[in-house]
C-alpha cells in the first residue's frame, strides 16, 4: 500500500495571516482542503495522515479535512515544534505495511493527482533510487552571498533544481533516515535531505512551477488566480 503524510503542523506565524496558512481561504476553501483534495484524488495514494497543529487538530478536522471527505482513510495527528517533528509525528501514524510514502506540504495547494501519480510511477520504475523529489531547474543566476551579502561565486544553474513537494520515498529507506536523523540531531531542510545523509539515492524529477507554496499573504491570490484558470481551462 501506498500511503501520504500532509504536513500541515506548523503555527503560520510568519505568513501574517490570521488563523495559519493552513486554513485561509482561496476560493471559498481552506488552503489544505484544496491540498487534501488533489492527494486524495490520486488513485495511487491508499492512506492519508494529515499532521495539524496539535492544538487545533479538531479545527482542522472539522473545518479543512471533513468537507472533503475523501475515501481513503484519514487520521489526524499532531504536529511537533519543527517541521522535521511533524513529519516524524506523521510517519508514526502511517501504517507498518506502507511500502511508499509521499511526504507533501499542505500549504501547496496547486499540486495536482496526476503530478503525485508522476512522482510514485517515477520511483517505482526505478528500484536503484530510494525517492523521488518534484521540483524544476533553477532558471535564475543563482548567487552564493556571505552574511554580509557580499557575492562569493555565481553559481553553476545547469547542477542546481528547486525542490518541492511532493517526495515519495520507499518507507523503510525514509523510516530508517528519520531514525538516524534522530539519533544523530541532525536537522534537515527537507526529509529528502534526511535520506542522502543516511546513504540513500534520490531522484529528481519535473514538476509545475506554479506548485508554490503559501508563505505570505500575496501567495493567497497567485493561488486563487492559478485555481480560476484551471477552472476556465476544463470549461
Amino acid at each position: 500500500m501506498n500511503a501520504a503524510v500532509i504536513v500541515a503542523g506548523g503555527s503560520g506565524e510568519r505568513s501574517g495571516l490570521a488563523g495559519g496558512k493552513q486554513l485561509a481561504s482561496i476560493a471559498g476553501e481552506p488552503v489544505l482542503a484544496h491540498t487534501l483534495r488533489a492527494v486524495a484524488g490520486c488513485g495511487l495514494i491508499d492512506h492519508i495522515v494529515v499532521v495539524a497543529h496539535p492544538d487545533r487538530v479538531a479545527e482542522y478536522r472539522q473545518t479543512a479535512v471533513a468537507p472533503v471527505a475523501p475515501q481513503q482513510p484519514v487520521e489526524i495527528v499532531g504536529g511537533g515544534a519543527t517541521r522535521q517533528l511533524s513529519v516524524a509525528a506523521g510517519l508514526a501514524a502511517v501504517p507498518s505495511d506502507a511500502e511508499l510514502i509521499a511526504v507533501h506540504d499542505g500549504a501547496r495547494p496547486l499540486i495536482t493527482p496526476d503530478v503525485i501519480t508522476d512522482a510514485i510511477e517515477a520511483l517505482g520504475a526505478d528500484p536503484t533510487v530510494d525517492g523521488v523529489v518534484v521540483g524544476h531547474p533553477a532558471y535564475d543566476t543563482i548567487k552564493v552571498v556571505d552574511a554580509d551579502g557580499r557575492v562569493m561565486r555565481t553559481a553553476d544553474r545547469a547542477t542546481l533544481w528547486i525542490a518541492q513537494t511532493p517526495q515519495v520515498f520507499r518507507a523503510s529507506a525514509l523510516r530508517r533516515a528519520y531514525a538516524s536523523a534522530a539519533a544523530g540531531g541532525l536537522e534537515g531542510t527537507d526529509d529528502a535531505a534526511l535520506v542522502e545523509a543516511a546513504g540513500g539515492t534520490v531522484l529528481m524529477v519535473p514538476g509545475p512551477r506554479d506548485n508554490i507554496k503559501v508563505t505570505v499573504p500575496e501567495d493567497l491570490t497567485l493561488v486563487e488566480r492559478a485555481l480560476a484558470e484551471r477552472g476556465r481551462v476544463r470549461g
